[in-house]
């Protein structure tokens, strides 16, 4: 594989722009390794784990990496910001629990004050000599500013989810950003190299993918829910709380809300159906094993991808076609 070189591959020490997005519950450590192992870049989504749920999956990498308690993990930890505002760091000190484990960097997303948790980070490694990685989520120039400016980040998640699309959103982040700020990974409907060739173009260092790789052997993701992911077409999925509702899972920030396969959900929604009865629809569906009221969450690109494979072949292929695309863009430029 011939490497492509960014700030974002020489932050990483990876040879490939290309990282796994930290998906609580749907992806595994064996995915996480997977990525860094085949030259990209693995995050755990901590979700709502524990502190002791955090440091066993930490663990297990460590030890499918080979390495010794004082060994720098190759791989992040990414927390939901919301997650944390709830919680009582006190009694369940998720964030310095996961440092104390050594992972090389971290991921904050969709919580009302991210800099204070950015604070916490800066402020435990001020007492060691390692220097964990900071990444951040941002939706818009504003969030930009403040997480490069204010609290010094070492990358910028840009994340097109809404309006404006994802590659207007990084032009304009890139125009603000200094050269040597943070470093910029595009994230959001992201599911070959073209794109991602495209993405680097405008400013971009890497990519955090996330669909793609619930399309992979290693993924515990319910077989039934791949195999509606493999028949999905660019037309399949759809943004509503009604997929948040029906998993009573509608403590994420106002304005955020899940992709996922359009199905019966979203005919009940639009059929004027209240939640109650939404509710018995799903939970009676999920009983009988019905396919149509599954939520099988997925981002823009799903329709991209129709075939599972390893971890390790899906990043040869994605590095493979950006690398192809690369090249091809440099041929409309004639050499003088």
């Amino acid at each position: 594989m011939n490497p492509i070189s960014t700030r974002l591959t020489k932050l990483l020490g990876i040879s490939t722009p290309i990282a796994l997005a930290p998906m609580a519950k749907l992806s595994s450590t064996e995915v996480v390794s997977a990525i860094t192992l085949a030259g990209g870049f693995g995050f755990l989504g901590a979700g709502a784990d524990t502190s002791e749920q955090i440091v066993d999956q930490l663990s297990s990498l460590r030890s499918q990496f080979s390495l010794q308690q004082t060994d720098v993990i190759p791989v992040g930890v990414g927390f939901l910001g919301w997650v944390l505002d709830k919680t009582d760091l006190k009694e369940d000190p998720r964030i310095e629990k996961a440092l104390s484990e050594k992972p090389k960097a971290v991921w904050f997303a969709f919580g009302n004050d991210l800099g204070k948790y950015v604070k916490m980070v800066k402020d435990y490694d001020s007492k060691r000599d390692h220097k964990t990685l900071i990444f951040v989520i941002v939706n818009s120039v504003d969030d930009a500013t403040r997480a490069a400016n204010e609290w010094k980040v070492d990358g910028l998640i840009v994340q097109g989810a809404k309006a404006p699309s994802l590659s207007i959103l990084l032009s304009a982040v890139d125009e603000v950003i200094a050269e040597d700020g943070p470093v910029l990974v595009a994230a959001g409907g992201i599911a070959n190299g073209g794109q991602i060739a495209s993405l680097l173009t405008l400013g971009a260092s890497g990519v955090a993918l996330g669909t793609r790789f619930l399309l992979s052997k290693e993924c515990k993701f319910m077989p039934e829910k791949k195999e509606i992911l493999v028949a999905a077409n660019l037309h399949s999925t759809t943004r509503s709380i009604a997929f948040d509702e029906v998993t009573r899972s509608t403590e994420w920030p106002k304005d955020v809300d899940g992709r996922a396969i359009a199905n019966r959900i979203i005919d009940d929604v639009e059929g004027g159906l209240g939640l109650e009865e939404r509710l018995k629809r799903f939970d009676e569906g999920n009983e009988r094993k019905e396919k149509d009221r599954l939520v099988v969450w997925a981002g823009a690109g799903a329709g991209l991808t129709n075939e599972i494979k390893s971890v390790s072949d899906i990043v040869a292929e994605l590095h493979g076609e950006t690398v192809k695309a690369l090249r091809r863009a440099t041929t409309l430029v004639p050499s003088t």
